[in-house]
């Protein structure tokens, strides 16, 4: 007889059906439809103003079908790490990218925790490799790397002899030993404190007084803008056992960059991410995240596995990537809890979450333009597209003149499980791929990996990958998986929502835009309209902003603008239902009554 836990699955699908709330939403929706119809009968006795009211409202009830629609069926993925030990005898390896761009904006000692907390996570070491990408070309980026590699082999092996569950040192060491712990951990835990300690400072000294050795030569003459492909191996995992005192493979990359050369930002410097690792590890899974979101749960990278190793009864899995929550540490962020927790669940039960920048596990294979279509009831390529997108001359004319790319791909699209690759072996081969004229006339960029015809790389990457018959999964854990730090505010915050704003417009009307290929893209109906909600979020400020003038043209011009009389009663009610619906989405929470005060004055001022 079987054993009973091989039965079991390594995740379970929660759907929250909340009839109650759905009605609410439903009377919500009535009563705007109410207030509509009821300005467009009395419209000729009014003046202009129930013109524009008309069409704010329009506006806003538009978007609050679109909620309404998006949050009919909430639901996220519980992963059983637990069972994945018994299910799965040998784990997939996974490459960890992360993405800096100025030492200056984007502290060094941020990056070194975030890059620390990725190398300690609770995997076989010799199943990960992480692979930092600097735009910035900073020699200092560079040295904070190679001073937090020593530093790791002291820090990696602590956090899983102890089960440390907050694995970047800046937020461990802010507690203080308690009075019961033992003289081993208390005297591991003091040298490991004074080595983090020493780290910290030899990082911000070098911020102050550089001083390169001969390792730095290739640094020499750089600027952000102009400077040639520099890949190094900072640390290389030779035990390749997967031992606990091991650590994983760390490589600092940066892509040439000159100034009358297009670089395409963050999706750029991705693609060649991609590029590097596959020529080095090319592991058939990657997690994203940026420098300033270091991991808060050891076991993140197994709770996504447990979505890709798990087997459907009736088909192949089609799971293309797995999103995590968004959680900051250093800010008051109710109003992105509440909405990830009841926005984000709505998506998620559709066709799966939105791909949102950072905390993501992609499979590899996906990002080089398969859909679902092209596999067989197996998961392997159908002998039809095997032949189409194994074609040596179509693999050159995609994905450019490196040979060794062509080979990697090829065995990622096959699922080919590579062999201990030496990494130092690929330098030159690395470089070649940097350069700024390699993706030119190729498809990287067009369909495949990080796509470029937006500044929100990220949504636009996402809604192409759903347009190709793929689901995503979005883990809603009870802890953040991940914690980081929001802008300061600002220029540098309103430099930010601007480009979110510009960025979600222009994949509104681009190729992949939600408005168009209904009948030839694979986007189901209730996906299309969470994508037209998320990409119209630029354009919500101008109803908002001439709908706050009104009150005060009617004011001054003595004209009405809401309903009078028992008609009134809708604008009222309406007004109380939302007030109450926005408090309780606060408090289910866990928030106070005074949270949700501060986020309505936020909203107001």
């Amino acid at each position: 007889m079987a054993d009973s836990s091989s039965s079991l699955p390594l995740f379970e699908k929660i759907s929250y059906k909340r009839y109650f709330l759905r009605a609410v939403d439903l009377t919500m929706l009535g009563l705007l439809f109410s207030l509509l119809l009821y300005r467009i009968l009395h419209m000729s006795q009014n003046d202009n103003v129930w013109v524009v009211a008309f069409l704010c409202e329009s506006f806003f009830t538009f978007i609050w079908l679109l909620i309404t629609c998006i949050k009919w069926i909430p639901a996220d993925d519980k992963p059983y790490p637990d069972r994945l030990d018994e299910r799965v005898h040998e784990l997939p390896s996974v490459d960890m990218f992360v993405t800096t761009a100025d030492p200056v904006r984007e502290p060094q000692i941020l990056v070194v925790n975030t890059v620390l907390s990725l190398l300690a996570v609770n995997y076989p070491a010799n199943k990960l490799a992480c692979y930092v990408s600097d735009d910035g070309c900073s020699p200092l980026s560079y040295f904070s790397l190679k001073e937090a590699s020593k530093f790791a082999r002291i820090w990696v092996p602590f956090c899983k002899k102890y089960n440390v569950r907050v694995r970047a040192p800046f937020r461990y060491f802010l507690n203080s030993l308690d009075g019961k712990e033992d003289s081993e951990f208390r005297r591991d835990w003091e040298m490991t404190k004074r080595e983090y300690e020493k780290l910290s400072r030899k990082v911000e000294d070098a911020t102050r007084d550089w001083d390169a050795d001969y390792d730095f030569e290739a640094f020499s003459n750089t600027k952000p803008n102009d400077h040639s492909t520099i890949v190094k191996v900072v640390w290389e995992n030779k035990g390749g056992v997967g031992d606990e005192n091991e650590v994983p493979h760390l490589v600092y990359v940066s892509r040439e960059k000159r100034p009358n050369y297009l670089h395409h930002y963050k999706a750029g410097a991705m693609n060649f991410l991609v590029r590097v690792s596959g020529l080095m590890t090319n592991a058939p899974y990657m997690l994203n995240v940026d420098c300033d979101m270091f991991v808060n749960e050891a076991d993140v990278v197994r709770q996504a596995m447990c979505i890709f190793l798990q087997k459907s009864k009736n088909s192949i899995n089609h799971c293309a990537f797995v999103q995590y929550p968004q959680d900051f540490y250093d800010s008051n962020c109710e109003e992105l809890v509440v909405l990830q927790s009841h926005l984000s669940r709505g998506v998620a039960g559709i066709q799966g979450s939105i791909y949102s920048g950072s905390g993501c596990f992609h499979t590899r294979r996906v990002m080089y333009g398969l859909s679902v279509d092209d596999l067989e009831e197996d998961g392997s390529l159908s002998s039809v597209n095997a032949r189409k997108c194994l074609d040596e001359e179509s693999l050159e004319r995609k994905l450019g003149s490196s040979e060794e790319i062509r080979k990697s791909v090829a065995n990622a699209l096959q699922r080919k499980s590579n062999s201990q690759n030496i990494l130092t072996n690929f330098l030159d081969e690395a470089k070649e791929v940097g350069h700024c004229q390699y993706e030119s006339q190729t498809s990287w960029g067009k369909t495949i990996g990080w796509l470029y015809d937006s500044t929100a790389e990220d949504v636009n990457t996402s809604i192409d990958i759903h347009s190709r018959g793929w689901t995503s999964s979005y883990i809603y854990p009870d802890q953040p998986a991940f914690l980081g730090c929001m802008p300061t505010g600002g220029p540098e915050a309103m430099i930010q929502q601007r480009r979110w704003g510009t960025g979600m417009l222009e994949v509104l009307f681009n190729k992949h835009s939600p408005l168009i290929g209904i009948f030839s893209q694979k986007l189901r109906f209730r996906q299309r309209l969470a994508y037209i909600h998320i990409f119209t979020w630029g354009l919500r400020s101008i109803p908002e902003l001439a709908y706050c003038l009104l009150p005060a043209y009617c004011l001054l011009h003595n004209s009405a603008l809401f309903p009078k009389g028992l008609c009134s009663g809708i604008t009222v009610i309406l007004v109380g239902m939302h007030c109450v619906y926005t408090l309780w989405e606060f408090m289910s929470l866990g928030f106070s009554v005074h949270s949700c005060f501060l986020e309505f004055r936020k909203r107001c001022s």
